[in-house]
């Protein structure tokens, strides 16, 4: 199965410039914004499963990029969602660096293989930094949205 970032993540689950300014601050804007749009059902509930995910190791993986997950009854599909903050939010990232680029993964308890091969996808096409540059200087959620077309395998 071949999965494309592009058809998880949505326009309206894209947030230009977060103002939280810590991982946990940033991580209930995001489900607050979800929730807002309709992509989750139970925020509480994700912000739980995202929290107890964070605590057992940080999502931030360096190069400026975090990456929180979990699995939740909250939503009926994957879904990812993308923040941006220019000043950077401490992920406790292996670099130490602060994080500037956020994808949030969602998934159903019952997807874990989807799940799993997101997280995959996400980490390699982060890689780039070509594309992280990209990412860091889009414009609005449309250009992030043809970033990911362009550039995901």
């Amino acid at each position: 199965m071949q999965l494309k970032i592009s058809e998880y993540l949505r326009p309206e689950a894209i947030i230009m410039e977060i103002k939280a300014k810590d991982k946990i601050a940033a991580i209930n804007e995001l489900v607050d914004h979800m929730v807002r749009n309709k992509l989750v059902s139970n925020g509480e509930e994700f912000v739980k499963a995202l929290a107890k995910r964070e605590n057992l190791e940080s999502t931030g993986i360096g190069d400026g990029i975090a990456i929180p997950h979990a699995r939740t009854n909250a939503v009926e599909d994957l879904i990812l969602a993308f923040a941006r903050s220019p000043k950077g939010i401490d992920f406790s990232s292996i670099d130490g660096k602060p994080s500037h680029i956020i994808f949030l993964i969602a998934s159903p308890e019952g997807k874990k293989s989807e799940y799993i091969m997101a997280l995959a996808k996400l980490s390699r096409f982060l890689r780039k930094h070509a594309v992280r540059e990209l990412l860091r200087n889009a414009k609005d959620p449309v250009d992030v949205m043809d970033i990911v077309k362009k550039n995901e395998e």
